[in-house]
């Protein structure tokens, strides 16, 4: 991979290129020691928290995957830990298309948003950052029944068809959690951006595959337990990485109910707490309820509605005939009866394919145009032009130099001279080229004998229908333009004098720089951050550790007058003076 500032692994070099475009450099140095502070307080409660509380795979896949309480993962550096398990971590810019992300994990690749909360929202961000990412997805997947599990998602969900809806709610999901995560947004853009959200919600429809897996996504690997309704262990990402819901969770406020295929059909709202969270009885059955969604899926189903849902998807997508041939393209008609398929359109570039490998000579510069084909058997005629052996094809003029009229079943014809056939490597024939010919639905055209060759697609029914061609190579798919970047702070003095502050007492903990003040640094902050709430945390801290009772007493006054002046960060002050305490007691 020639992407500037990556370490690649074995892993990454399998990733095909269309998803190497959502991939970005971590940028390390562009963490403040703010951020760092905000990673380290999130992690020291988490860890506390969950070593109550999580599935036990978490804190030992902490230790397996390298990742540090002290200092934000470097993500290129911790896939030299994954690949031991099999598994490699990229960094992106935010949220990007559930397709995409899917995709990734079905290359073993977990999807890392670079970016770290703001201190205001430390306990909980919709918008993806590395506490949630690294923190809360990268340690479970050192189980390999769960590892296997996310894998067999993303191969599943990167098939499922969009609604065009979906596309739209897409953007703007991702445009409101830029938003919120950005320093001074004005509130009631905030406002404006949420409505938005809740109107298209509220306006979807019908809901698409991809809507309903992406249920499945959120109640199990975002928002899932483990064990008993009684006794639920946390293993979702989403609450492991939540230092506010992973508590509030567990409280007899939220309703645990038993994981089954009908958590599909249960939304979510990415901007408020759960009021209700699904309860797996082991991993195992994770992978058993996937398997029963996926049946229900086009994927699998077929017929005229996997065409529909195609067409009403208005993106690039696949069918399956049941010769094997794959058309890829953008569907726009279908003519059928009673669910059955008579005749299928694309518009645009279209690409023919058999087991994913494009067929040669049937390119999208030899479709550029679109594609139409019937699909079925011949009317009164009993065997599919596909069960055929030589002598029935003879029999029928389904032969070369022959000049042919078919009538296929739903009143579709084709008139024309046979040029050639093309069979797959079973002996099947999946394709009839004709020239000077015509196709026609009772009295309306189809095909003109002047627009050229037509290529006639065989197979008596649409066995299977997915997101995405069959060959990648097919589409240029390097076409991904997000509607909006992830909006960087431009620091003014007084915050680069705070982040000065920060790094002085990171310094000092770590042993870099032994003669810097804390009395001092606490003045300044008493002075001109009076609000700061999280530094005079680790100032109290370094002075418990070092028995400097008269420090000690300055910073908890200080921490006090905070808590009075801000009363919705109390719990927070307090959790952080009770992790140093209980510390002092274990250690």
């Amino acid at each position: 991979m020639t992407l500037k500032n990556i370490e690649t692994n074995p892993i990454l070099e399998r990733l095909p290129k269309h998803l190497t475009q959502f991939i970005k450099p971590q940028d390390y140095e562009d963490y403040s020691a703010i951020d760092q502070a905000v990673w380290r307080y999130a992690m020291r409660k988490n860890v506390d928290y969950l070593s109550q509380v999580a599935h036990h795979s978490y804190l030992d896949g902490l230790k397996q995957t390298g990742i540090s309480i002290e200092a934000i993962p470097n993500m290129y550096g911790m896939n030299r830990i994954l690949k031991e398990i099999g598994w490699a971590a990229v960094a992106v810019d935010g949220f990007i298309p559930p397709n995409a992300f899917m995709e990734f994990q079905a290359y073993n690749v977990l999807v890392i948003a670079s970016d770290i909360r703001q201190l205001e929202h430390i306990e909980y961000t919709p918008a993806p950052d590395i506490i949630h990412e690294g923190a809360g997805h990268a340690p479970i997947i050192a189980n390999p029944e769960y590892a296997e599990y996310l894998r067999r998602f993303g191969e599943i969900g990167c098939k499922a068809i969009s609604s065009a809806k979906d596309y739209e709610l897409y953007d703007a999901v991702r445009h409101l959690s830029i938003i919120k995560e950005a320093p001074n947004t004005p509130q009631d853009e905030i406002d404006k951006a949420e409505k938005k959200v809740e109107d298209l919600q509220q306006n979807m429809g019908k809901p698409s595959e991809m809507a309903l897996i992406r249920n499945l996504h959120w109640w199990t690997v975002e928002y899932g337990l483990i064990g008993t309704i009684e006794q639920p262990k946390i293993y979702g990402a989403g609450l492991l990485s939540s230092i506010g819901e992973s508590a509030w969770c567990m409280t007899d406020k939220v309703k645990k109910l038993p994981y089954s295929i009908e958590a599909t059909f249960q939304d979510f709202d990415i901007t408020k707490p759960q009021p209700q969270l699904f309860v797996t009885p082991d991993f195992a059955h994770l992978s058993l309820v996937l398997e029963e969604f996926a049946n229900t899926m086009a994927l699998r189903t077929g017929g005229a509605s996997a065409v529909n849902k195609l067409i009403e998807s208005n993106a690039l997508g696949t069918i399956e005939l049941s010769t094997g041939l794959q058309i890829s393209g953008v569907f726009t008609n279908v003519i059928e009866t009673n669910g059955k398929v008579h005749y299928i359109q694309t518009t645009g570039k279209t690409a023919l394919a058999n087991r994913d490998k494009e067929l040669v000579g049937h390119s999208t510069l030899e479709h550029p145009e679109g594609f139409g084909s019937p699909i079925g058997k011949l009317k009164g005629i009993n065997l599919a032009i596909e069960d055929m052996s030589p002598r029935d094809l003879r029999a029928y003029d389904i032969y070369e130099g022959e000049t042919v009229t078919l009538e296929f079943e739903g009143n579709i014809t084709v008139t024309g001279e046979i040029i050639t056939g093309t069979r797959n490597l079973q002996g099947k024939i999946i394709l009839i080229s004709f020239k000077n010919c015509t196709v026609k639905h009772n009295d309306t055209v189809l095909f003109k004998p002047e627009w050229g060759q037509y290529d006639m697609a065989v197979g008596k029914e649409v066995i299977s229908g997915y997101s995405g061609p069959a060959d990648l190579h097919s589409f240029d798919l390097i076409s991904h333009k997000i509607s909006s970047n992830t909006i960087h702070e431009e620091k003014s003095p007084e915050k680069l004098e705070l982040i000065s502050l920060y790094k002085q007492v990171r310094d000092y903990r770590e042993g870099t720089n032994k003669t810097i003040s804390r009395t001092k640094v606490l003045e300044q902050l008493q002075d001109k951050f009076p609000n700061d709430w999280l530094l005079p945390v680790e100032l109290y801290e370094l002075a418990f550790k070092g028995n400097e009772k008269e420090l000690c007493t300055s910073i908890l006054n200080h921490l006090e007058t905070i808590k009075q002046n801000r009363p919705k960060i109390g719990h927070l002050i307090d959790d952080g003076i009770k992790i140093v305490n209980e510390e002092a007691v274990l250690s």
